[in-house]
């Protein structure tokens, strides 16, 4: 399937699902159609603001949410056609800091984002028209490097990985008022040098798995429903066997000097993003070094994760997405000009050769919806 024949297509089948891409570089976020085989048709550019970074959709998916990562920070608030999937701009809110992630608790009406360079998050209302309220609700200082911020099923409990002190910071959360508490303990701590960054929640909520940047290991931790607390039940590498590859380091991030002794980094471990299937029985992490997808399966009775290989994809791989009915996966790298979609085998987790779109610069976030 080429890119040509895909834009010399009709309009979206019924079960078409609309994918957007974030290139930081270009300041665009990127559109495009995916057919029911899994082809993509490039759709239009919507122009953000100089750098912008992560993305989040609305619990009914009428709404794209991008947080920029150049001042002033703030967060644009788009509309999404059901029927061509094309955004038209919204709002925009500014936000506490710069971040590499944000998410949206299960109701739509709270944002959160976490800050790498400010080692913080934040809490914003979101209101009934999808705006984003002007003054956070909160802020909360946490470890260093704050990397991600999500809810977990229930909705009670919120959690944040934080890269440079090891630690997954453990917070109960009230859906009505908006506010964060720390719970107790207020952290689980994980071994030196891991780095935590991003994670994902079962769908049953039993279990928690952080991809860690410096290791390119996932660890298991058990949710218990009742306290919310982690206890971390395994461990497994998304690294084939014979890697030449070694633990990584922090780094200066999107914006940010790199702090860290100078040193050679060609060799260094640098994984980013992760996630499941939606039937569960598949995960997925990104290691940008060597620009490979590293694909595990999972006991949904234990959480025990094996790893199944590694397949290559876009040139430094910063975010992927899976499609909502689990047949195919995109990528997009920061170092390349194009994205990729592959199909993914349901019964062996194994992902197909990409196909290939053009993409945008810097391109950092993939977030795939289906109205189908």
């Amino acid at each position: 399937m080429s890119a040509q024949s895909i834009r010399a297509g009709g309009k979206p089948d019924p079960a078409s699902s609309f994918v957007y891409v974030s290139n930081a570089a270009d300041g665009e976020i990127a559109t495009y159609t995916m057919q029911s085989d899994g082809r993509l048709r490039p759709g239009a550019r919507v122009k953000a603001a100089d750098v912008v970074g992560p993305l989040a959709v609305s619990p009914d998916r009428r709404l794209l949410y991008a947080a920029v990562r150049s001042q002033p920070f703030s967060v644009h608030v788009y509309t999404i056609d059901p029927g061509t999937g094309a955004l038209a701009p919204h709002s925009v809110s500014p936000l506490a800091a710069s971040f590499p992630y944000i998410s949206l608790d299960h109701t739509g009406r709270w944002l959160f984002g976490a800050s790498y360079h400010a080692s913080l998050v934040s809490v914003n209302a979101v209101g009934a028209d999808g705006r984003v309220g002007a003054e956070p609700l909160q802020v909360i200082p946490v470890g260093r490097n704050a990397h991600s911020i999500r809810a977990d099923g229930s909705n009670r409990y919120v959690y944040v990985p934080t890269l440079g002190s090891d630690q997954v910071f453990q917070f109960a959360f009230d859906a009505n008022t908006g506010r964060l508490s720390s719970n107790t303990p207020a952290v689980a701590q994980m071994r030196p040098g891991t780095g935590p960054r991003h994670f994902v929640v079962s769908a049953d909520n039993r279990y928690l798995y952080a991809l860690s940047e410096l290791l390119a290991t996932v660890t298991t931790f058990a949710l218990d429903a009742g306290s919310g607390l982690l206890t971390e039940a395994g461990s497994a590498s998304g690294l084939p066997p014979g890697s030449k590859l070694v633990p990584g380091g922090p780094r200066g991030g999107v914006g940010t000097p790199d702090t860290a002794p100078p040193r050679n980094r060609d060799h260094d471990i640098w994984a980013a993003d992760i996630h499941l299937t939606p039937d569960g029985r598949f995960l997925y992490i990104s290691e940008r070094t060597s620009s490979t997808l590293g694909a595990f399966g999972v006991n949904a009775q234990s959480g025990e994760l094996t790893y199944l290989g590694s397949a290559p994809t876009e040139k430094q791989p910063r975010g992927f997405a899976v499609a909502p009915n689990g047949r195919f996966l995109v990528a997009c790298g920061e170092s390349s000009d194009t994205i990729s979609v592959h199909a993914i085998d349901q019964s062996s987790g194994a992902l197909a050769p990409p196909e290939k779109y053009p993409g945008g610069k810097g391109a950092n976030w993939v977030e795939i919806v289906s109205f189908a």
